[in-house]
């Protein structure tokens, strides 16, 4: 049995399934996958018919993308309910998407509710039971592994917000929740977790202006003071369009091989 981690995949559902045809995944292994299934890539709909049943051996931790998605949703229905309409209506459930378009200026920026509903005919109905399956799914998950706790989270992990009282940190976070989800460079400035591991993404390795950047290859540094290892699995798959050297990312926990697809 092994234990494999995933992140940031975002719609390009079939590099997934070319990463466990690569990795031989079966259902003696486990996968957790660290968030942000959706937006950017071609495939939302068959990765969000995919996160309704992974299989009992898979945990999805919740990712930015997906938080937002499921906002998204919850606004649609405040909307229909306002307007006292049907939520089965197609018409209605356009018109409520108009509405939260010029409520949210970044509401479904990435167009993929839009696509969702016009291409795939998707029902109010659809997208309540996935926005459901989001938000069962936890910010982070932690096991162990040769002894170290291991945190399975999209972006950064801290103990708690007292940890960055009186840093200069580069964004203001008003919960533990906005930490796990977005944080960046302070993920591993200020981060971490004493004798564990932090395996986590959000971060494309291609952006050269971020701490992570390593040329879409995976991030790996080692805090001695801690004795903490951090990982960013985000090689920037969804932007391999742009960005040559990205590609998806799979570390087996055991032994911390790391596996790739790229094209």
């Amino acid at each position: 049995m092994s234990t494999y981690i995933m992140t940031d995949i975002h719609g390009h559902y079939d590099a997934m399934r070319k990463m466990f045809d690569k990795i031989g995944f079966s259902a003696a292994d486990r996968l957790l996958c660290a968030g942000d299934y959706i937006d950017r890539g071609p495939k939302n709909y068959e990765m969000l018919r995919w996160i309704e049943a992974p299989g009992e051996r898979v945990i999805l931790v919740r990712g930015n993308h997906d938080e937002e998605f499921a906002y998204y949703v919850k606004l649609m229905r405040m909307i229909l309910q306002k307007e006292g309409m049907e939520t089965n209506g197609s018409a209605d459930l356009l018109y409520a998407y108009q509405i939260a378009k010029q409520i949210v200026s970044y509401f479904d920026y990435y167009g993929t509710i839009a696509s969702l509903i016009r291409e795939k005919n998707v029902t109010f109905l659809q997208l309540t039971q996935w926005a459901a399956c989001i938000q069962k799914m936890p910010y982070f998950y932690e096991l162990t592994m040769h002894g170290r706790r291991c945190i399975v989270v999209h972006a950064g992990y801290v103990e708690s917000l007292e940890c960055l009282q009186g840093m200069e940190t580069d964004n203001t976070y008003d919960s533990l929740e906005s930490f796990y989800l977005t944080a960046r460079d302070d993920a591993y400035i200020y981060g971490g977790v004493e004798h564990g591991m932090i395996l986590a993404g959000h971060t494309p390795t291609t952006d050269r202006y971020e701490l992570p950047f390593n040329q879409g290859k995976v991030y790996r540094v080692y805090d001695e003071e801690t004795d903490c290892v951090f990982y960013d699995l985000d090689c920037g798959y969804a932007f391999k369009d742009v960005s040559p050297k990205a590609g998806l990312a799979c570390l087996r926990l055991e032994d911390e091989e790391i596996f790739y697809i790229q094209e």
